[in-house]
């Protein structure tokens, strides 16, 4: 009997029970929020591969102005690997953001990364999946969050993130756990932040941005006081200025590497500013 076709359209809500069944398999950390978040933020741009009326792969792609585009959730149905599913989802997402962003990014797997460099992309850092059910050093400042946080974390970010993920931003406070940690200087301006998630295997800390070294380790402390006894995951920047013994010392183990690629460009490298990124799948 021939092989069904597989048929490459757009990802919808409808098809989200599938898509966690396709994350289940690859042991992702995802939650149905996370996926209709993305679909939320650029509904026209996250694809789907059917084959014979079954979700079978998908991939995702968010837009930050046009200067940047981040693919994610690059999913294969382990029985149909192999068969270029990958490969046509990715081409499918490059051909959409051809000529609305001049940079394209992912965080890749060790797994997927020849894949990712056939089609052109190139190794611009490393990130390390740290996980545990760690324990703070110290007890949180009672005050994380007022008014004019929004506002500012929002200014911090466009500097460390280098160029406008605000709609993104607005979502993960939203969709919050704890309540987002300010960390400020003694003249009141914003020195870092850190906002923290559910998943499905663990909560998730990130993105965690900070101005100051010597702020890295009072902002971990603060936001992981929120979560305590609970697993967590953090996918940290090696391009920061902390230390790892900084998540050892807190009862973290590094799982893993994740490979954070590029094309196109020029653009800018992932700052030193971010201590623990935003997500795989966002940046």
């Amino acid at each position: 009997m021939q092989e069904p076709a597989i048929n490459i359209r757009l990802l919808f809500e409808s098809d989200i029970t599938a898509a966690m069944q396709l994350k289940e398999a690859a042991g992702w950390n995802q939650t149905e929020e996370d996926w209709r978040r993305l679909m939320a933020l650029n509904p026209n741009a996250c694809f789907a591969a059917v084959k014979g009326g079954r979700l079978v792969g998908t991939t995702t792609t968010t837009t930050y102005g046009n200067e940047l585009a981040w693919i994610g959730m690059v999913l294969v149905d382990p029985k149909e690997r192999r068969q270029g599913i990958a490969t046509r989802l990715l081409n499918v997402a490059l051909d959409y953001l051809n000529g609305k962003a001049a940079t394209v990014k992912l965080d890749a797997t060790a797994q997927g990364q020849p894949v990712y460099q056939r089609l052109g992309f190139e190794v611009e850092s490393v990130l390390e999946r740290w996980s545990g059910t760690p324990n703070a050093h110290y007890a949180r400042s009672s005050k994380v969050w007022d008014e004019n946080g929004i506002h500012d974390v929002l200014a911090l970010d466009r500097v460390a993130f280098a160029t406008d993920r605000s709609k993104l931003l607005k979502k993960l406070i939203d969709d919050a756990c704890v309540p987002p940690v300010l960390l400020r200087a003694t003249d009141g301006t914003l020195s870092g932040y850190a906002l923290a998630r559910q998943g499905t295997n663990a909560d998730y800390v990130g993105p965690v941005v900070a101005k100051r070294s010597q702020d890295i380790e009072r902002l971990l402390d603060q936001v992981l006081s929120e979560l305590p006894g609970r697993r967590v995951y953090l996918d940290f920047n090696t391009e920061c200025s902390a230390s790892m013994t900084l998540l050892s010392e807190r009862g973290f183990v590094k799982e893993r590497d994740l490979i954070r690629m590029v094309k196109g460009g020029p653009g800018k490298k992932t700052s030193p500013l971010v201590v623990a990124i935003a997500g795989p799948e966002i940046g």
